[in-house]
């Protein structure tokens, strides 16, 4: 038998991504390969999601691929995955969800960040409750390449676009004290040591983890996502994760009944019991949740909108 051919985003994070399911597929006997293809998301570097929407820049070309039958499997991170399945696709599930919360990045100094880079605008907002004060700017590159602009000098930094609504840096001041990233990426790229606010591999930047409820994550922040061809399930269903494909269904179900995208500060998140649901119009809502709620994603989802007023 041929192996498997996965493809994934040329990224280091992608790649580690696709090397843990190419480990599970292993420890199950089945041998596989890695197809990197570069993204159109990767090529525009500098377009701003915000502004020209982020639908389908990661995942179009993974995709293609799996049409034409250039490769058998996907990796994506949930977060990047179009709201709808793409016709001839199925999402065969998830792999174990690793941590889900976000961390701030920062160089020592105040506690309080004076600029911010970070191009979403549903950590933006989240953000401006914690650092009322804060100017907020743009800012586009893998993990290593925000840690740098973060950690070097000002001069060294190159451009950081200016962010529309709220206390925008001016051009002319491209500087940023801190940004955020998700934690599952330092943790898996080995960035940043579980338990630590110090990383050996990028001294001169704190890292402080930020709860669920100061930072809602983004929809299926942490998991990867497998998609594949219909008819064509080449991946065994016991090394899915069950919890992580009820917490992600469930908050798919959100964002496809808001039809929310880049433009909106939105976020929702399945843990321990409860949903945690960030929206620019309400803020933080906190919701209980029960087995029967996780089994029916999209009456949840239609009931506890109705809830919030959205």
């Amino acid at each position: 038998m041929s192996p498997l051919r996965i493809a994934t985003r040329q990224s280091p994070l992608a790649l580690a991504q696709a090397r843990v399911v190419a480990g599970l597929l292993a420890r199950a006997g089945i041998a596989s390969e890695l197809l990197p293809l570069l993204t159109t998301g990767d090529k525009q570097a500098a377009w701003s999601l915000e502004q020209r929407g982020g639908k389908g820049l990661f995942t179009s070309e993974l995709e293609n691929a799996l049409l034409n039958n250039d490769a058998d499997l996907a990796v994506h991170s949930a977060k990047d995955l179009p709201g709808q399945n793409t016709p001839g696709l199925v999402l065969l599930g998830y792999t174990p969800r690793a941590d889900p919360r976000d961390v701030l990045v920062r160089r020592p100094g105040p506690e309080a960040p004076a600029t911010i880079a970070t191009s979403a605008p549903r950590r933006r907002l989240q953000l401006a409750r914690l650092f009322p004060a804060a100017r907020f700017v743009e800012i586009r590159g893998n993990l290593h390449t925000r840690l740098q602009k973060i950690h070097a000098p000002p001069a060294e930094r190159g451009s950081l676009s200016p962010l529309p609504p709220r206390r925008l840096v001016p051009p002319r001041q491209p500087a940023a004290d801190a940004t955020l990233l998700a934690a599952a990426g330092l943790l898996r790229l080995q960035i940043m040591p579980p338990g630590s606010d110090n990383s050996p591999a990028h001294p001169g930047r704190l890292f402080t983890l930020l709860t669920l409820d100061q930072c809602v994550p983004a929809v299926g922040q942490a998991a990867n996502a497998i998609p594949c061809r219909a008819g064509k399930p080449p991946f065994p269903a016991e090394l899915l994760d069950a919890p992580a494909q009820a917490a992600v269904t469930l908050e798919r179900a959100f964002q496809s009944a808001l039809g929310a995208g880049c433009h909106t500060a939105f976020a929702a998140h399945a843990s321990d019991g409860a949903l945690r649901l960030f929206h620019e119009k309400t803020g933080l809502l906190r919701f209980p949740l029960t087995r029967d709620d996780l089994a029916h994603p999209g009456a949840t989802a239609a009931r506890l909108l109705r809830a919030a007023g959205l």
